[in-house]
């Protein structure tokens, strides 16, 4: 038996009794007790244990609770995981090991407490596949959740199927029968979001020729689906909050409450804990919606899921087309596990629905991938404009996810000037950009922009 040991308990799903471990660094001080079976370590703002340090990759290293221990696996790191001079890449680690990310030293310390999981035994839940013991965690906890009322807050990049999520949710519910709404806080313009969300009579403003019911009153027994709730302005939000708390509705221009019998389920590609930290979400609402939160992993972090969802995707396509559905060799899977996908199971989805059309020789072919997996990372930023639209119309993306590409580019490119303007001072160039620092670190963090030593420093 290890020093992580785990009981697995009687019934469905599957339930392992695991130990809780803190990691910490000496160099700040910086220590996190974790209660998650996996967890990643790297410079990316959203890793479980970020450290924003040069010698460190985006995505350096996970750790994964298993029947053995604690597994540490390094995930290609450019500088390599190291305990004492021995470079790792897959290795069980021990109680108060300490090891190395790059230049950063990390202790491993296992706690008293313990924490359950549950994992399920099935590989789908509704329409989400997934063979990774990350989506099955994620089942199992579906599998818990969903016949209950909680409200459930989604968290995941675009396209990781969010929106699957909250659908598999109303399916296993006992509100199945009744309407699941979906809410998109990100299509409706300012102006109009309260009237959508609750409704407003006749005369409330320009326009309004008739009593409309909103949202809430749609979705009334049934679930209503908050998508992007982190584009919610501040001002709408204590809103939102009262409706929660007391499940009434009063429609804008109308002097009448209506009593609502909804289940919420919310989503957002935003890490609202940020938001809150950062002043633009409302911390009281944050908890509110986050009584139950899923992190959908992004597809680069399953890349053992992508044989299950690769051939679900080719009989969709073959059926959809009415065509014999193309074979995929060997060494297109691995191409395929190794390209980063970007656009996540949405753009597996398209990719497969493109490769089985324009496929020669009955095979699938990785030339028909959005972007060329060879190209470096930072290519596609510098591409001109116009050519940059025509790439994201040719692989047919959604508006919405469209959207976000540019603003991220345009983000990446101001403040990579930016702070080539103020010599790597993040607080002249908050104040140059008019926002707080801490608002400003974040997004630096975010955007991986690496900061370069001021002139004549003697930092290399």
């Amino acid at each position: 038996m290890t020093d992580n040991t785990q009981t697995i308990l009687s019934g469905a799903p599957q339930a392992l009794k695991l130990k809780k471990y803190t990691l910490s660094t000496p160099f700040d001080s910086l220590k996190t007790v974790f209660q998650k079976r996996l967890i990643f370590i790297g410079a990316h703002p959203d890793s479980d244990f970020c450290l924003a340090e040069p010698s460190i990759s985006r995505q350096h290293a996970k750790i994964e609770l298993d029947e053995t221990g604690c597994r540490l696996v390094d995930l290609g790191s450019k500088n390599g995981t190291f305990i004492g001079d021995i470079r790792v890449n897959d290795i069980y680690l021990t109680n108060h090991t300490t090891f190395r990310c790059g230049a950063v030293e990390i202790t491993f310390d296992l706690q008293s407490e313990t924490f359950e999981v549950a994992i399920s035994k099935s590989e789908h839940f509704g329409r989400l596949l997934g063979h990774s013991v990350a989506m099955r965690e994620i089942f199992g906890l579906l599998e818990r959740v969903a016949p209950t009322p909680a409200t459930v807050l989604i968290e995941g990049e675009s396209g990781s199927g969010k929106e699957l999520v909250a659908s598999a949710i109303h399916e296993h519910s006992d509100r199945r029968h009744k309407p699941f709404v979906i809410f998109d806080c990100s299509a409706v313009s300012k102006d109009l979001i309260e009237s959508e969300l609750f409704g407003h009579v006749k005369g409330a403003f320009t326009g309004a020729v008739s009593d409309r019911k909103g949202a809430f009153l749609q979705a009334n027994g049934g679930t209503i689906f908050l998508d992007e709730i982190g584009e919610l302005s501040l001002d709408l939000q204590p809103k939102l909050l009262r409706v929660l708390e007391n499940r009434m509705v009063r429609p804008v221009g109308g002097e009448t409450t209506y009593p609502v019998d909804v289940r919420v389920v919310a989503a957002t590609n935003r890490s609202l804990a940020h938001e809150v930290e950062n002043g633009n979400f409302r911390e009281d609402l944050y908890y509110r919606l986050a009584v139950i939160k899923i992190d959908m992993p992004p597809l680069r972090k399953r890349p053992e899921d992508l044989p299950l969802l690769v051939e679900h995707f080719l009989a969709d396509a073959s059926a959809k087309f009415g065509r014999p559905a193309p074979n995929i060799s060997f060494s297109t899977m691995q191409k395929l596990r190794q390209y980063q996908w970007p656009g996540n199971v949405r753009e597996l989805k398209n990719f497969i629905e493109r490769a089985s059309l324009l496929s020669t020789n009955d095979r699938v072919e990785t030339r028909f991938l959005s972007t060329n997996q060879d190209r470096a990372p930072n290519e596609n930023k510098t591409a001109p404009p116009d050519s940059y639209v025509e790439q994201i119309i040719s692989q047919q993306m959604p508006f919405k996810e469209a959207k976000q590409l540019v603003i991220d580019k345009f983000e990446t490119a101001y403040w990579t000037k930016l702070l080539d303007v103020t010599h790597g001072n993040i607080s002249k160039a908050a104040r140059l950009a008019d926002i707080h620092r801490k608002t400003a670190e974040y997004i630096i963090r975010k955007l991986n922009i690496a900061i370069k030593p001021p002139p004549g420093s003697d930092e290399g």
